[in-house]
């Protein structure tokens, strides 16, 4: 007689995309939008025309085969500074998410792990908080020279602090935890704790975070623009195009809702792939998918 095991190797899985896609619809979605979007915006600008050129005898011309978007009160192509205004949305979202992630990584680890920190810090945090971030930004570019960093920088403010709550509120929970107690008492290093044990377990919802700073920074930027308070006026962005355009709205449409369409399609995209990040980083609810 021969004695059958279980303990033959397991064949490994094949990875196919068409299940990875019907596992994570909201994902691919938002995915496939954002790339699309992210590919327009570093490639579009070499093929369409000048944004910035003046062409008075063209001016509130509707969209068709020449002005795929129309033309503005100057003439201007609407196409070519929605496109070079994509830029300005997608370089905000991004540099805010990730500046804003990196800072209230670090200062969420410490005020978690560091008793002594939480107090002072986690009150700083929760004036700024209090601060409507919009106003914050205005505040701050007025008082200085308007421009794209500038913009960065007053978005980043108000948006750490969020970041800063999340990421302590996770650390506080895992410092709790008998494994990392009884770690603590056998004397490991704070730093090797952070890193091996602490830090692993923030980076997902750091990364869910970071989708939805990223999809704000992106309204806040267009709400400023929109104000006249956000990037300069001879940078075509999406905000600032609505705002010139808005006089003319019921006679040239176009010039408002082609932008207004794209920063929604935008931010739509950003939302989605975060939304699916939840489902499947979560592990509570990933286990009720």
């Amino acid at each position: 007689m021969v004695a059958i095991t279980d303990d033959l190797p397991l064949a490994p899985r094949r990875f196919s995309l068409g299940s990875a896609i019907r596992r994570n619809p909201t994902i691919a979605i938002g995915a496939v939008l954002l790339i699309v979007l992210i590919a327009i915006a570093v490639v579009g600008p070499y093929f369409v025309g000048n944004p910035l050129k003046i062409a008075p005898v063209n001016r509130l011309r509707p969209p068709s085969e020449r002005w795929w978007f129309g033309t503005d009160q100057f003439g201007r192509d609407v196409f070519a500074r929605t496109i070079y205004g994509s830029r300005v949305s997608l370089i905000v979202g991004l540099s805010v998410a990730a500046i804003s992630s990196a800072l209230g990584l670090i200062l969420g680890l410490a005020c978690g792990y560091f008793r002594r920190l939480d107090g002072f810090v986690m009150r700083i945090m929760d004036g700024v908080m209090a601060i409507p971030s919009i106003l914050l930004a205005i505040a701050l570019i007025t008082l200085t020279r308007p421009g794209l960093g500038i913009v960065i920088v007053a978005i980043v403010i108000p948006e750490v602090p969020r970041v800063v709550r999340v990421v302590r509120a996770i650390v506080l929970s895992i410092r709790s935890q008998p494994y990392i107690e009884s770690a603590i008492a056998g004397g490991t290093r704070n730093a090797k704790l952070l890193l091996r044990h602490v830090l692993p377990n923030t980076l997902a919802p750091l990364i869910v975070q970071s989708t939805y700073v990223c999809a704000s920074a992106m309204l806040i930027e267009a709400g400023l623009s929109f104000l006249g308070a956000g990037v300069p006026p001879e940078i075509p962005s999406w905000g600032n195009i609505i705002a010139q355009g808005r006089t003319f709205f019921q006679i040239a449409p176009w010039t408002i809702l082609i932008p207004g369409a794209f920063l929604a399609t935008t931010v739509l995209a950003v939302n989605l792939l975060g939304d699916g990040l939840r489902d499947r980083l979560d592990p509570r609810l990933a286990r009720r998918l």
